[in-house]
């Protein structure tokens, strides 16, 4: 049967823990010069309502590393549930290619996208998730730490789709999991409690940023404001100034603790510039696994 991943829940443990181990695997043969042609004679289509630098190029480079071929679509080419409605554009080009990845606003489209279609669809980001980041986040705890056991991970700031995808896999594979947030902007709080009831982790929210971090071996931050919300900056400016990483704030984790961020960063908001381009900062080996775990989800729908 066709498998989709759109969400890190379409993923069980098991499958999760696999593809990490495909990544490294890919990962360590790529930096051997090894060709590994798995997707000869293959396509992807690239579908982004949102422009992009990360997702368009590992995508892109992954699908060309594997032997395949990517096609870009952009909001000129594909206006979805404007020109043309989005059932009738993944029932077509399911037809074209072997494999469907999307960056778009809602998450409804790219669910009716893989209702639609013949072929995997892999959720490249929607306004509620982003599960290929945080496969990829994953990936990087790992190669640093060399164990995700006793993992104590603090996100702080926004609530956003970034931190709905570190609930998801807090319900996955067991951590502590806190999220230093202000009022009114937590996670989804559906996902906290489906997570929770998993009991694979302590799920927790704080609104002290200095008392959530004590004893983290990863601080996590993203952009106070989202792609679509740059109306709301300057009020949540205000929301977030006592969510700034900063040196002291670090200095209050665990020993060893790592910073991590998606990208695009703001240095000076969410984040110093000492801290983002200092010693405990992992942000562009976060960015580089992006890469190798993409290849290792799109293997794995692919059988």
């Amino acid at each position: 049967m066709k498998k989709d991943f759109l969400a890190i829940t379409d993923f069980t443990k098991e499958e999760i823990l696999e593809t990490l181990d495909l990544s490294i695997e890919i990962k360590t043969k790529l930096k051997r010069g090894e060709q590994l042609n798995v997707f000869e004679g293959k396509s992807l289509a690239m579908i982004f309502q949102k422009p992009s630098t990360r997702t368009r190029i590992s995508f892109e480079v992954g699908m060309t590393q594997l032997g395949g071929h990517a096609v870009h679509l952009g909001p000129a080419d594909i206006q979805l549930n404007k020109r043309e409605a989005v059932g009738d554009v993944a029932n077509t080009i399911c037809r074209y290619v072997d494999i469907i990845m999307a960056r778009l606003f809602g998450h409804e489209e790219i669910l009716d996208l893989a209702n639609n279609s013949s072929v995997p669809v892999i959720n490249g980001l929607t306004d509620w998730l982003h599960p290929c980041q945080i496969m990829a986040d994953i990936q990087t705890i790992l190669e640093v730490r060399g164990s995700l056991n006793d993992l104590k991970v603090c996100y702080v700031g926004d609530g956003n789709n970034v931190a709905n995808s570190w609930v998801n896999i807090a319900g996955k594979l067991p951590m502590n999991m806190t999220f230093a947030v202000p009022e009114n902007y937590d996670p989804d709080p559906k996902l906290i409690e489906t997570a929770s009831a998993n009991k694979s982790s302590q799920i927790e929210i704080c609104r002290d940023s200095a008392k959530a971090v004590e004893g983290a071996d990863v601080i996590y931050t993203d952009v106070w404001a989202s792609m679509g919300q740059e109306g709301e900056a300057w009020e949540r400016r205000k929301a977030f100034k006592n969510y700034q990483i900063t040196s002291a704030l670090m200095a209050k984790a665990a020993p060893g603790c790592i910073f991590m961020h998606c990208l695009p960063a703001h240095r000076g908001e969410e984040v110093t510039a000492e801290v983002i381009d200092g010693k405990q900062s992992v942000v562009f080996h976060q960015a580089e696994n992006r890469l190798h775990v993409q290849k290792a989800i799109m293997v794995k729908l692919a059988g």
